[in-house]
């Protein structure tokens, strides 16, 4: 077996799909499902665990060289790989001004899986995919780094998370996930059935993600693959924020079905598949799957008391 394969690390595959009694769905003949990617590692979950999969593959040992925000649960988990399996990891932070403070729980847990963590400015880091500004960051890091993007959105991550839709077949007939850099959905989509659906929820607003998406299928298969809909009207008004609609809505989810709900990504999520089955976007007799990507961050996955930060990162 390889030594940088992920799978040494005993992950919960297929991860559970566990039903959801919910009055909102019921009342309209829908029945609801999660896919619980959350249990997959408890370092790697979701799916960072499976963007990283190959990624780390064709990295066979190398160095790794990412890029995140504050709160970046990318980072954390590439941080965790690292410790895990033994490679260095370099992680480039978004934001200098960060540089001389005391790292927050996020990045000091990065620090503590032995990530070396490099702060740029934000327009070094705007600029982090011009071949000269890369190969700089490079040229600081260990020699022979392997590159994983930010969100670890590649060709590599979008045929990782293939699995998941296969994982899926004959289960559901609409698949929703939240969207940050596109990966996850552009995988998905790809392995799911003839007549299968999946529906992105954007947590950034600016109706970017379309393109995003067909990029990623177009550089890991040559092409678009699956059916697929973006709805953007849940974002609450960008990346890392929230509103009390959202806060609400995720309190009475918690109430309703004793599962913590990771406020930017998952919450997100299950708002605007709530909403549109409240708006009877779905026939009687749909199936759907929600995927749970995260637990709140310092919460067990089956903990309804967790907490969040105020930033994060794809």
């Amino acid at each position: 077996m390889n030594a940088f394969d992920l799978s040494r690390l005993r992950p919960r595959l297929p991860s559970p799909l566990e039903p959801v009694e919910d009055a909102r769905f019921a009342r309209r003949g829908l029945t609801l499902l999660l896919k619980r990617e959350d249990l997959i590692h408890p370092d790697l979950p979701g799916n960072k665990w499976r963007k990283l999969a190959l990624n780390l593959g064709a990295a066979a040992g190398r160095p790794v060289l990412t890029f995140g925000g504050a709160y970046s649960n990318h980072l954390r988990a590439t941080a965790a790989a690292g410790r895990l399996l033994g490679f260095p990891t370099v992680g480039i932070v978004r934001g200098d001004e960060l540089a001389g403070r005391p790292l927050n729980p996020s990045l000091a847990r990065c620090a503590a899986d032995g990530m070396r963590l490099e702060f740029v400015d934000r327009a070094t880091y705007r600029a982090k995919n011009d071949p000269a500004t890369l190969a700089r960051l490079l040229g600081r890091a260990p020699a022979g780094a392997y590159v994983v993007p930010e969100g670890g959105s590649n060709a590599l991550a979008v045929r990782g998370c293939v699995e998941l839709g296969r994982e899926l077949a004959g289960v559901a007939d609409t698949v929703a996930v939240a969207c940050g850099t596109g990966g996850t959905l552009a995988g998905l989509a790809a392995g799911l059935s003839p007549g299968q659906r999946a529906l992105g929820v954007p947590v950034l607003k600016g109706g970017f993600l379309g393109g995003e998406v067909r990029a990623l299928q177009e550089a890991a298969f040559g092409g678009p693959r699956g059916g697929w809909t973006l709805d953007e009207r849940f974002h609450c008004g960008g990346y890392a924020r929230t509103s009390p609609v959202l806060e609400a809505f995720a309190r009475d989810f918690e109430a309703r079905h004793g599962l913590a709900i990771e406020r930017l990504y998952v919450a997100k999520m299950l708002h605007g598949l709530t909403t549109l089955a409240e708006e009877g976007a779905y026939p009687a007799g749909t199936r759907l799957v929600a995927v749970v990507t995260g637990a709140p961050d310092g919460a067990r996955a089956d903990d309804p008391g967790g907490t969040q930060p105020s930033d994060s990162s794809r």
